[in-house]
């Protein structure tokens, strides 16, 4: 049940701007992996049908993001690019990703509540919780925030290699993609280190 336990408990120890923080597109072969935060202003009301961005509808989240962006104290993404990730692996890009949005904040958060990882490289207190997601108001608001913008930006993508079908797939590994791939070779976006991505 997503709630605000865990931002409430944080709370009470004294912090004032608890961040939730995810990750989308960290399984894709192609674009980059963003990261949202979000630091929800706890006098307001949840907006209704806040949940985990993989478990409702492209709509849904799209209404729920612009009610997340009216209602936060603060909220970014971060994102790392293709190339990067082919360079240093997709879980260090995830976190130098989270990095970014933490630090992209207009408020500055002094408590993060993070997608099942620890950034040791970010010094502020912080708790990863396990399916956060689904628990976490500020986690789920944060997933919500990074897979809307990185669904517009495989969107965007599409126009400029409409061979892959970027705008139905988003970059994941389904079929069609494979196929686009066997057909047309890789893009810049494409993550060459990726299985099944290069030849």
């Amino acid at each position: 049940m997503i709630g605000l336990d865990f931002e409430n408990r944080a709370s009470q120890e004294g912090y004032k701007c608890v961040a939730g923080v995810d990750e989308v597109g960290r399984g894709c072969l192609a674009g980059p992996v963003v990261a949202g935060a979000v630091i929800l202003n706890r006098s307001k009301a949840l907006p209704e049908g806040l949940n985990d961005s993989k478990k409702i509808s492209k709509k849904k989240r799209e209404t729920l993001a612009a009610k997340i962006k009216e209602c936060a104290l603060g909220y970014a993404v971060g994102q790392i690019e293709a190339d990067e990730i082919d360079q240093i692996n997709i879980l260090e890009a995830t976190k130098k990703a989270m990095g970014l949005a933490i630090r992209n904040l207009q408020v500055e958060a002094d408590f993060l509540l993070i997608d099942a990882l620890e950034l040791k490289n970010v010094v502020l207190p912080q708790k990863g919780i396990i399916k956060g997601d689904s628990i976490s108001a500020s986690i789920a608001a944060a997933s919500i925030i990074a897979k809307v913008y990185r669904d517009k930006l495989m969107k965007d993508y599409a126009e400029t290699y409409p061979a892959y079908g970027f705008e139905r797939h988003a970059g994941y590994g389904t079929q069609a993609h494979f196929l686009a791939l066997r057909k047309n070779g890789v893009t810049p976006i494409h993550r060459k280190s990726f299985k099944g991505v290069s030849r």
